[in-house]
């Protein structure tokens, strides 16, 4: 029996799932700013005392990788690498936009009739996307895009396009005509689907290597210099 703690912490939303084997068993999640590095440790403890568990109970921690907040990630990235350490259990790492576009794919009717394109709002016009089959096999891979009204035009001249995420609603302004081009705001990022894709993961022993893993930051952090004197 595999028992896999997932946490997602790439966006403002701090989620935190547990699966056994593929069995979906819990969720908590906490839509608070700023709240990953007070907030996660204590919804992972009430999470596993909630159903009878501890933490020497795991078998593996899964993380969502990125793209994302760089904060975000940073957090979300030690808290696993520490409880992988400490518990010498494996580190699986799921790709936030995969993860996003699964729980879309996961209630589409007859989801292998579209493509499926994450995107997460990277500011002004700027999306970190990627183009995706029912199956998550990249069409286009995991990219920083500035938007224009032809963004993904030679997906959309072929296949009806299903745009979801935090980037979505700004690239929707840009092409109101397009009737390949589907939208769906109602899908957010959660651990519940990182944890879902985990499990094949596990079983196939695809693991990150704890000392030397880091975030997928996609982009270089940019630090600038304080003008106080």
């Amino acid at each position: 029996m595999a028992l896999i703690l997932a946490l997602e912490t790439s966006s403002t939303i701090c989620s935190v799932a547990l699966y056994q084997n593929q069995e979906f068993l819990a969720l908590t999640e906490l839509q608070l700013e700023k709240s990953h590095s007070s907030h996660t440790t204590v919804i992972i403890s009430q999470l596993l005392e909630n159903c009878g568990l501890t933490l020497q109970d795991l078998s593996a921690v899964a993380v969502s990788g990125g793209p994302g907040s760089y904060t975000g990630l940073r957090i979300g990235s030690a808290m696993a690498k520490g409880l992988c350490y400490s518990l010498d259990i494996p580190l699986i790492e799921i790709s936030t936009l995969h993860a996003l576009a699964y729980s879309l794919i996961q209630v589409t009717p007859n989801p292998e009739n579209y493509l499926y394109c994450p995107m997460l709002d990277a500011r002004r016009m700027e999306v970190y996307s990627c183009v995706l089959n029912s199956d998550l096999q990249e069409l286009l891979p995991v990219s920083p895009i500035i938007l224009t009204n032809k963004s993904f035009e030679d997906f959309t001249s072929q296949n009806p396009v299903i745009f979801l995420g935090s980037g979505a609603d700004k690239f929707q302004k840009l092409i109101e005509n397009s009737s390949q081009a589907l939208f769906n705001s109602k899908v957010s990022l959660s651990a519940k689907p990182v944890g879902a894709l985990a499990y094949h993961k596990y079983i196939n022993q695809q693991f990150e290597d704890v000392a030397y893993y880091e975030p997928f930051y996609l982009k270089e952090v940019y630090i600038t210099a304080s003008n106080k004197s």
